[in-house]
This record gives structure tokens, sequence and C-alpha cells, in this order.
């Protein structure tokens, strides 16, 4: 085919109209924004905030570089070592708690119980509640003046004493069963919808050779659920690093700093005592921990899919 019979060929083709160019575009322009907004408003400010964690910044963002210093005076700050100490506690007993009554719970429902629907609603509704008013509840729950210390006293038990919410050495154990309460129903429904999506066939196999109920979930059902568990593993670790409302609500990290957490260290020295960048740093830390769990599922997750 000569040059020019291409050319004619190509010049009967419909030119674009100013319509088609428009639906080539909408889509982009619609998702424009929020593109922009993610940039700026949190890949900007992550990066923001780590600029500023090298910086002798107080009450007002300061660009005067100090290098590592900020990093320097949290090692030797005692009260980021109590609120780390707290998360490795608050965050191992509310994942693994957590994790045990959801799946218990996921299980008894899945035998097709009676008023499973209402079971499921009564647990999955205190996910519906902020954690506001999650650690408010609670703050009154027990409180040793008012709650259930109380109340078991007024009704003849004397020596009963459950004052942890102002106990030091106690305290973070009632911000893990303010958390538990809350976060527990939603591994539940996690869990449930695996289960449901297993297949019936392997179980009525298992069953058929003579195993178990127990025996079917723990070495056939639940190891199957593998993407689940680390799905829910790797929600619960996120709440936990960044708990910060259900702390300011119930304790406010008392008594002293006793119930520390590092988001409540975080917004304290930033905001309230002037020390922006020792907050700073302590906010890139956080990051840290939470890419620390991110990445390696990420990794896991990508690299069994090659395979597939």
């Amino acid at each position: 085919m000569s040059s020019t019979a291409v050319i004619t060929k190509a010049s009967k083709l419909p030119k674009a109209s100013p319509l088609d160019a428009l639906q080539n575009w909408l889509p982009k322009l619609v998702l424009a924004p929020s593109m922009l907004i993610v940039l700026v408003g949190f890949y900007g400010y992550i990066f923001w905030t780590f600029l500023l964690s090298f910086t002798n910044s107080r009450f007002m963002p300061s660009y005067k570089w100090v290098g590592l210093l900020q990093y320097e005076r949290l090692w030797n700050n005692d009260r980021w070592w109590v609120a780390s100490k707290n998360l490795l506690i608050f965050g191992g007993l509310f994942v693994s708690i957590s994790l045990v009554i959801g799946v218990l719970l996921a299980v008894l429902l899945d035998q097709r119980i009676r008023r499973e629907g209402f079971i499921r609603t009564v647990y999955l509704y205190p996910m519906a509640l902020s954690m506001i008013v999650t650690g408010t509840a609670w703050k009154w729950l027990l409180n040793p003046g008012l709650g259930i210390d109380k109340m078991l006293r007024d009704w003849g038990w004397e020596g009963f004493r459950f004052d942890w919410l102002v106990d030091p050495d106690r305290v973070v154990y009632c911000l893990v069963i303010a958390a538990v309460w809350q976060a527990s129903g939603f591994v539940m429904a996690l869990f449930l919808a695996g289960l449901r999506g297993v297949d019936q066939s392997i179980v009525r196999a298992a069953q058929i050779d003579g195993a178990s109920l127990p025996s079917i979930y723990l070495r056939i059902v639940l190891p199957s659920l593998r993407p689940v568990f680390f799905s829910a593993l790797m929600i619960l670790a996120h709440i936990a690093i960044k708990a910060f409302d259900l702390v300011a609500a119930m304790t406010a990290g008392g008594p002293g700093y006793a119930s520390d957490l590092p988001a409540m260290f975080m917004y304290a020295h930033t905001f309230t005592r002037g020390q922006m960048g020792l907050g700073a740093a302590s906010a890139i830390l956080m990051l840290g921990a939470v890419m620390a769990i991110v990445v390696p599922y990420l990794y896991s997750e990508l690299r069994n899919k090659r395979h597939e």
C-alpha cells in the first residue's frame, strides 16, 4: 500500500469531537482534587514532620538545623520510655486478646446458632462508637467512686477493690479492657466472613474421616484464613500504635504519665509543652513502627501473587 493511500485512509477517520476529549479527561479531572489532597495533606505533611524532627522547633516551626538532637532528647526522655513500654503492653494484649475473642465468636456464630443476627449485631455495635465515647463510658464504669467498684461494695462486698484506673502500675490494663471491648466484634466480623467462604466439601470430607469439630477448625479451616488473620493483625496493630482518643478520654495519660502512649506523648509535647521538634521526632518513630508492620505484609502479599 502506497503512502498516499495510507494518508488518504487516515484522513477519512472521524476526528475526535470535544465531547470525546472531555469523556477521556473527565475521570482524571474528577480524581485530581483527591490526589492533590492526598499528596499535600498526607505525604506532604509526613515529609514536613520529618524535616521538623531535625530542627529546634518549639511553639512554632523553626528551620534551624540541629541534626539528631531531638532524637537524642527522645532517647533520654523517661516519659517516652514509659509510653513505649505501655505501647508494648497495650498493643500486645490488645491485639492478641482481640484476635482470640474475635475468632472464638466467629467460630460460635459459624455453627448457625439461633438469633445469630441479633448476637452479631450486639458484638458489632461497639465498633460503631468512637473511641472518645468508649473511653468516657469505661472511665465511668472503672471509676472506684462511681462504677463497678462502688456498686459491688454497696451490694455488700465491702472487701472488693477494683481501683486499677487510679493505680499507676495497672492503669494501662484498663485501656486494654476498653479497646478489646470495642475491637473484638470487628475481628469477629472479619473471620466470620472468611469462615462463610470456606469450601464446605472439605469440612464434610474431614467429618467423614472422623475428625472432631475442634480439629477441623484448628487444622483445616483456620489455617486457610491466613490472609484474614494478617489483615486483622495489621489493622489492630495500626489502631494500637496510633491510639490517642481512647487515652485522652479515659485517663488523659494519668495518673501522672503512667498510662501515656506514644500518640499521647507526641500530642502533649507538640501542642501543650511547646516542643514541636521533639514531638515531630516521636511522630516519625511512630511512623517507623507502622511501616515495620505494613511493609513486610505488603511484600509477602506481592510475592505470593507473583508465585501464583
